[in-house]
C-alpha cells in the first residue's frame, strides 16, 4: 500500500518549526496556521477538563495526544491541545453573536471558519472529493460553520468554490451568529453559555507570566535541581540547560522556561531559542539577554556565553529575557467590527503620543477621516488564557504601555492588541441576568429586598421581570454594563437560606436577523439523566450548532432559554432527557407560554432516561447509547413531522364535593404540581387540591408502589442510579420482595370507586390500574395490547381518549413488560373520576407519592402541546455543503 512521506515545515511562522506536513504541501502561512488571522476578532476557547482524547492531534504543538498525557479540548470548536501547551492555544475559536444594529439581513454573508486538523473519519475534501485528514499527523481543515472539508492545498479552491457559508445540512436549524447581540463584557464564554467555570480564578484577569506553565518545562525555584543522570546525559552531549525568565512577574513569581543549548552556542543563538521558548514572533533585534545571577544583570556579549554564565550552587544558569528601551516604536491597531477592508495598520509612536492620537491616526490609516475621534475608544485587549479587555484612557500613552508590559511579561506584550471600536457599545447597554434559587411563591417586593441586600443601591438593577414565581427565578435587567458584570460576580457569591444563588448573563436574539424558512432549534440537555450521558451529547451540539442555541438544564432549567427565545415565531425544541424532564419542559413552556411569540413549539427528543415511553412512541428510540452520530440525531430533527400530544388534568381533591369544578377551573394553570386553597360554606376551614398535568400515564396500587420504592432508592443513594441497567434491575428486585412480602394493594377494587364518562364501572380483582395517553408504559410494553374488540376504539395519543387497564399483581406487570400478556381492559373514555377510599400509592407520569383519602379527576387539559416525530425515512447521503431541501410536513395517521 502506498503510504504518504513527511517532510519538515519551514514556516517563519510556526510555533513549532519543524513539524510534519506531506511532501508536495507548498511551505508557507497557508498551511501551518498558528498566526491568528489578523482580520478575526479573537474569542477565547471554553476548555473542558482535562481528559485522555484517542487519535486527536494538538493544534499548538501539532503532536499525537497520547493516551497517556492529559489534554483538553474546546468546548465550542474543535481545538484540542495537551495540557502543557494549552497556554498557547491561540484565542480564535468560532464567533457566536455577530449581531450589528441596522445592517440588513441581505447584506449578511458569513466566510468559513477554517480550523487544521482532526477531521471526521472518512472526510472528503469539497474540491477533488478525494479522502483528507489523517490519523498521523495534523493535516486537512474543516469549516466549523458547516462542516466542508478540504486539503490544505485545495482549500483556496473551496473557498472560492463555497465563498460564502451556509452552515451545511443543519441550516434549517441553525441559529445565525448575526442574529445574536452580546454586548461588550469581560464576562466569559463559561458563564455566558453555562458551562461550570472549574479554575474559579478564569473569571478575572491574570497576567501571563503568573499562570505560564508548560507540564514539564516548568520549574519553581524550590524544585531547581538536576538529577544526577540528566547532568550527566547532558555533559556526554556537551549541551546547557538554561532557565529563561521573561519579565519583572517571572522573577517575582520564579516561574520560567528552559532551554537547552549547545555549550559553544552563540548568543545570537540563545536569545533565538529564549525568543521561541516564549513563542515570540518580533524582530529579535529588539530584545536581549542579560545574565540573571551577576552582579547588576550583566549583558550577554561574549559570542560564547554558555560557559561564562554565572552559576549558583544547585542550580541553573539563568538569563533574562530584555526589550530594548527605546523613545520610539510601532503599534498595531485593529479595527475590530469596524467595516474597512484592512486588517489592521501600523502606527509609529513616541513617549509624547497619546491614546487621543492613535485613534486619528489609525482612522485616517483605514479611510475614516471624516468621522469624529471622539466617537471612538481603543482598547487593550490581551490573549492571555482568553481575552481581556481594558479601556483606554484618551490620554494615555501607547508606547509606556508596550514598555510597561515588556518589563512585566515579554510574553504578555506579545499578546496584546490595540483594537479601534464605536464609543458606544452597538449592541446597546441593556444586559439581562437570570437569578434563580431563591423561594418560590414570594411577592415580587419580597423578590427585590432580598437581590437589592446583595447587590446594594448602588447596583440596583433598572427593571425586574418576568418573574417566574413557582420556581422562585426572574430576569433582572441593567441599562449599564459596568453594573451588571459587578451584579454578576456578587450575586454567584452570594446564597439565601443556605442554597447558592444561580445567575447567568443571557443573550438577545434579534428575530428580524433570522432567514425565512429557518426555525432555529433550541437545545435543552439533562446532563443527568441516563448515566449522565448528556456531558458529550451537550459538548456535540455545543460544536454543531451555535452554543447559544444549547442550554444545560442542570444551570436554571428550561427557562433561561425559553426566555432567549421568546421573541422568534418559529422555533422547535430538542430536549435531551427522559419523560420527566420532557414534562418539565413542557410544564415551563405552559407557564411562560402567554409571553412567547410561539406558544407551542414542536418538542423532538432524545431519550436519555430509564423509561423514555413517550421517546418511543414518537420513534425517538428506547434510549440514547452513545453510538448515535450526534450530526443525524440534528438531521433527524429537520425530517422529523408535527404531532398533537393530548395532554390531561388531574385534580387530587379531599372531597368530592366541588371537585370537579376546582379541576376545570384550574386546568389552564399549567402548573406541574400546584396546590389550591378554597374555602367551603365561607367557613374558615381550608381545603388543599393538588392540580398536575399528566402527558403519559397514571397509576394507582401496586404499579405506583413500585415506583416509589425505587423514587425512595434513588433518592438516598443517587450516585448508585447511572445507568439503564442498573435501574431496571433494582426494579426487578423491588418486585420480587413485593411478591413475598406485604401486599398494600390487595383488593384494590374495594379501595375505589370509577367513572368513566359518568358511568360507574365495575372492578375486577386487581392490585393497580393504570390510566394510559399513549400506548408505551414500563419502558415500552404496550398495556393495552394489540387485539381488536368492538367495545372499544383504536387508541392513540391525539384521540382525546384515555384507556383504563388493570394488573392482578407483581406477576403480572412482570409479564405485561415481557411482551407475554396484555393488561385488563377495563374502559376507555374522556372523563374519569374516581373516589380513593384509603392511603393509596399513585404515581403520575412517573413521579409517585402515597395519596391520602379523596376524590380524581381526570380530564383533558386547556393545555397544548406539539411533538415531533420521527419519520421512518432512509437518511439521504448528503454532502455537508448542500442544505437539505424544503421539507413537507404533515401529521400522522397513524
Amino acid at each position: 500500500m502506498f503510504r504518504r512521506r513527511f517532510r519538515a515545515c519551514r514556516c517563519v511562522t510556526c510555533i513549532t518549526p519543524n513539524h510534519d506536513i506531506p511532501y508536495g504541501v507548498n511551505e508557507g502561512n497557508d498551511f501551518c496556521q498558528q498566526e491568528l488571522d489578523p482580520k478575526q476578532n479573537p474569542v477565547a476557547h471554553c476548555w473542558s477538563e482535562q481528559t485522555h482524547h484517542k487519535r486527536k492531534f494538538c493544534n499548538v504543538c501539532r503532536k499525537r495526544l497520547e493516551d497517556s498525557s492529559l489534554s483538553s479540548h474546546c468546548e465550542i470548536c474543535e481545538y484540542f491541545v495537551h495540557a502543557e501547551c494549552q497556554d498557547f492555544a491561540l484565542a480564535d475559536c468560532k464567533e457566536n453573536a455577530t449581531y450589528l444594529p441596522g445592517k440588513e439581513l441581505s447584506l449578511v454573508h458569513h466566510e468559513h471558519h477554517w480550523r487544521e486538523g482532526n477531521l471526521p473519519n472518512g472526510s472528503k475534501c469539497a474540491a477533488c472529493k478525494k479522502v483528507c485528514g489523517s490519523f498521523e499527523c495534523l493535516s486537512g481543515f474543516r469549516c466549523e460553520w458547516c462542516g466542508l472539508t478540504s486539503h490544505a492545498v485545495c482549500r483556496k479552491t473551496v473557498s472560492s468554490l463555497y465563498p460564502e457559508c451556509q452552515f451545511g445540512n443543519l441550516q434549517p436549524i441553525y441559529l445565525p451568529p448575526h442574529a445574536v447581540s452580546i454586548p461588550r463584557t469581560e464576562v466569559p464564554m463559561e458563564a455566558i453559555i453555562g458551562v461550570q467555570v472549574r479554575r474559579k480564578e478564569t473569571l478575572s484577569p491574570r497576567s501571563t507570566s503568573e499562570e505560564f506553565s508548560s507540564g514539564e518545562c516548568k520549574y519553581r525555584e524550590n524544585e531547581d535541581y538536576v538529577h544526577s543522570r540528566e547532568k550527566k546525559d547532558k555533559e556526554d552531549r556537551d549541551e546547557e540547560c538554561i532557565k529563561v525568565y521573561d519579565g519583572n512577574n517571572s522573577i517575582k513569581r520564579r516561574i520560567f522556561r528552559t532551554i537547552t543549548v549547545s555549550r559553544l552556542a552563540t548568543t545570537e543563538h540563545i536569545l533565538t531559542q529564549a525568543l521561541r521558548a516564549f513563542h515570540i514572533t518580533k524582530d529579535p533585534s529588539s530584545f536581549y539577554l542579560t545574565d540573571l545571577y551577576a552582579t547588576n544583570e550583566m549583558l550577554l556579549s561574549d559570542p560564547s556565553p554558555v560557559q561564562s554564565l554565572t552559576r549558583r550552587e544547585g542550580k541553573r544558569p539563568a538569563v533574562f529575557l530584555r526589550f530594548h528601551d527605546s523613545n520610539s516604536g510601532e503599534v498595531r491597531v485593529y479595527p475590530g467590527k469596524l467595516q474597512v477592508s484592512q486588517p489592521f495598520c501600523t502606527i509609529q509612536v513616541n513617549a509624547e503620543s497619546t491614546i487621543t492620537d492613535l485613534i486619528r491616526e489609525a482612522l485616517i490609516k483605514f479611510g475614516l477621516e471624516n468621522l469624529r475621534p471622539e466617537d471612538f475608544r481603543l482598547s487593550e485587549i490581551l490573549l492571555d488564557r482568553g481575552v481581556t479587555e481594558r479601556v483606554l484612557g484618551r490620554e494615555e500613552k501607547p508606547w509606556d504601555i508596550m514598555k510597561a508590559l515588556s518589563k512585566d511579561s515579554i510574553r504578555q506584550m506579545e499578546l496584546m492588541r490595540f483594537y479601534l471600536q464605536m464609543k458606544e457599545d452597538p449592541h446597546g447597554p441593556n444586559l439581562a441576568l437570570f437569578v434563580g434559587n431563591l423561594p418560590p411563591s414570594l411577592s415580587q417586593k419580597t423578590y427585590e429586598t432580598i437581590l437589592i441586600d446583595f447587590l446594594g443601591r448602588e447596583n440596583k438593577f433598572s427593571s425586574i421581570g418576568p418573574i417566574y414565581y413557582e420556581y422562585g427565578s426572574m430576569v433582572i435587567t441593567y441599562a449599564d454594563a459596568k453594573k451588571a458584570v459587578r451584579a454578576l460576580y456578587t450575586l454567584r457569591e452570594s446564597s439565601y437560606e443556605e442554597k447558592q444563588l444561580l445567575v447567568m448573563l443571557l443573550p438577545n436574539i434579534e428575530p428580524r436577523m433570522v432567514p425565512g424558512g429557518v426555525k432555529p432549534l433550541l437545545v435543552f440537555v439533562n446532563v443527568k439523566s441516563g448515566g449522565c450521558q448528556g456531558l458529550e451529547l451537550i459538548t456535540s451540539f455545543r460544536k454543531l450548532l451555535n452554543p447559544y442555541q444549547v442550554f444545560d438544564l442542570d444551570n436554571g432549567g428550561p427557562l433561561p432559554g425559553l426566555y432567549v427565545f421568546r421573541h422568534i415565531k418559529d422555533y422547535k425544541i430538542l430536549v435531551c432527557g427522559g419523560d420527566g424532564t420532557i414534562g418539565w419542559v413542557l410544564q415551563c413552556l405552559d407557564n411562560v407560554g402567554q409571553d412567547s411569540e410561539c406558544s407551542s413549539p414542536p418538542c423532538a427528543i432524545v431519550p436519555l432516561g430509564t423509561g423514555n415511553d413517550l421517546a418511543r412512541v414518537l420513534r425517538w428510540g428506547p434510549g440514547y447509547t452513545g453510538g448515535e452520530d450526534p450530526l443525524n440525531l440534528l438531521r433527524d430533527v429537520i425530517d422529523a413531522e408535527e404531532i398533537r400530544l393530548d395532554r390531561w388534568t388531574v385534580v387530587f381533591h379531599p372531597e368530592d364535593k366541588g371537585g370537579e369544578d376546582k379541576a376545570t377551573q384550574h386546568n389552564s394553570t399549567g402548573c406541574r404540581k400546584r396546590k389550591v386553597t378554597t374555602t367551603v360554606n365561607s367557613s374558615t376551614s381550608e381545603e388543599v387540591s393538588s392540580v398536575m398535568v399528566m402527558n403519559n400515564y397514571f397509576g394507582i396500587g401496586i404499579d405506583a408502589d413500585l415506583c416509589l420504592d425505587f423514587h425512595n432508592a434513588r433518592e438516598e443513594n443517587p450516585n448508585k442510579f447511572n445507568s439503564r441497567l442498573h435501574n431496571k434491575s433494582v426494579y426487578v428486585k423491588m418486585g420480587l420482595r413485593k411478591m413475598v412480602g406485604r401486599k398494600m394493594c390487595k383488593d384494590l377494587q374495594r379501595e375505589i370507586r370509577l367513572e368513566v364518562d359518568g358511568k360507574l364501572v365495575d372492578l375486577p380483582p386487581v392490585e393497580g390500574i393504570i390510566i394510559l395517553n399513549i400506548l408505551s408504559w414500563g419502558s415500552g410494553a404496550n398495556p393495552w395490547g394489540v387485539e381488536k374488540e368492538e367495545q372499544f376504539q383504536k387508541p392513540n395519543h391525539w384521540d382525546g381518549m384515555l384507556e383504563v387497564v388493570g394488573v392482578t399483581g407483581v406477576v403480572h406487570l412482570g409479564q405485561i413488560q415481557s411482551g407475554m400478556r396484555s393488561a385488563m381492559r377495563i374502559a376507555q373514555g374522556g372523563h374519569i373520576k374516581i373516589h380513593i377510599h384509603a392511603d393509596m400509592p399513585v404515581q403520575v407520569d412517573g413521579e409517585p407519592w402515597v395519596q391520602a383519602p379523596c376524590d380524581v379527576v381526570v380530564l383533558k387539559s386547556a393545555l397544548k402541546a406539539t411533538m415531533l416525530k420521527k419519520t421512518k425515512m432512509k437518511r439521504r447521503n448528503t454532502e455537508p455543503n448542500i442544505s437539505n431541501p424544503e421539507l413537507s410536513k404533515s401529521h400522522a395517521t397513524d
